[in-house]
C-alpha cells in the first residue's frame, strides 16, 4: 500500500501568526497531517484557542512579537534545543493595510516591510542555523496576490508582499545547497478577520467589485492552508524558489 506523500507525521513544524486567520488554519491542517507545531504569535489566549482546535498531540505554544526581529535567531534556536530541528515553518503572521498615496508616510512604509518583510527574512535565517533545520527542511511564506496585480489603496502592502516573492527566488539559491526549500504563497481575498476589518473601510460597491475580481469567489482560509501543506511535504520535494498563486483566479485578469 503507497503511503500518503502529504502525511507529516512526526515533523516538528513552526506556524507563525497562529492566533487567526490563514495562520491558524494552517496549524489545524497541519496537525490533521499529524505534524509536531509550535504555534507563535502575540496572544497566548488566542494561540490556546488553536491548539484547542487541533489534532494529535505534542504540539507547543510559544508567545513571541515577531517585530523584535534581530532577536529571531536567538529565539529560534532556544526553541529547537527543546523540540529538536525543524522540518518546516510556516510564516504567515503580517499586516494588511489600506494607506493611499496622497497619506503614505515613511515611518507607515517602514514599520509595515519591519512586520512583512524584514521578519521573513529573519526567520528564514534563522531556520537555517545549524542545528535550528533538518536536511530537507521547507519553508512557506505568506505573501499576496497584491504583489502581482495592482490594487489602488495598498501600494505599501503591495511593494512588501512583492519584496517577499523577490527574496524567496534569492534566498532559496542561497539555502538549496543545505538541502533546504524555500517558498511563497500568494493567496488572493481569503474571508478571515483581516479581510473582514477592511471590508469595513470599504463601501458595498467596492467590496462587490473585489469579490469580481475572483472568477471563483473569495477563498477560505483552508485553501491556502492546503496549499501550505503540499509545499511542507514531500509532494513538493522538488520545488523551491517559487511562488504558488491560491487566488481563485484574481491575477489572471
Amino acid at each position: 500500500m503507497t503511503s500518503n506523500p502529504l502525511l507529516l507525521r512526526e515533523r516538528n513544524i513552526l506556524v507563525t501568526g497562529a492566533s487567526s486567520g490563514i495562520g491558524r488554519e494552517t496549524a489545524i491542517v497541519l496537525s490533521e497531517l499529524e505534524a509536531k507545531i509550535i504555534l507563535t504569535g502575540r496572544d497566548r489566549a488566542r494561540l490556546e484557542q488553536t491548539l484547542g482546535k487541533m489534532q494529535g498531540s505534542g504540539h507547543r505554544v510559544e508567545v513571541f512579537d515577531l517585530s523584535d526581529c534581530e532577536a529571531i535567531p536567538a529565539w529560534l534556536r532556544g526553541i529547537t534545543l527543546q523540540t529538536g530541528p525543524l522540518h518546516g515553518l510556516v510564516h504567515s503572521a503580517g499586516i494588511q493595510q489600506t494607506i493611499p498615496l496622497r497619506v503614505v508616510t515613511a515611518a507607515k512604509i517602514e514599520d509595515l516591510l519591519r512586520t512583512n518583510v524584514t521578519s521573513a527574512i529573519m526567520l528564514v535565517k534563522a531556520f537555517r542555523q545549524k542545528g535550528c533545520s533538518v536536511n530537507g527542511g521547507s519553508a512557506v511564506l505568506l505573501a499576496s496576490a497584491a504583489g502581482l496585480a495592482g490594487q489602488s489603496g495598498i501600494t505599501a502592502y503591495s511593494a512588501s508582499k512583492a519584496a517577499l516573492m523577490g527574496f524567496t527566488r534569492s534566498a532559496a539559491m542561497e539555502i538549496a545547497p543545505e538541502g533546504l526549500r524555500l517558498n511563497c504563497l500568494a493567496p488572493g481575498y481569503v474571508v478571515t478577520e483581516m479581510i473582514e476589518s477592511l471590508r469595513d473601510n470599504l463601501s458595498d460597491d467596492q467590496f462587490r467589485i473585489i469579490q469580481e475580481k475572483h472568477p471563483l469567489g473569495l477563498g477560505k482560509a483552508r485553501d491556502v492552508a492546503l496549499a501550505a501543506a503540499f509545499l511542507l511535504a514531500d509532494t513538493a520535494r522538488w520545488i523551491t524558489g517559487t511562488t504558488l498563486v491560491v487566488d481563485g483566479g484574481y491575477s489572471a485578469h
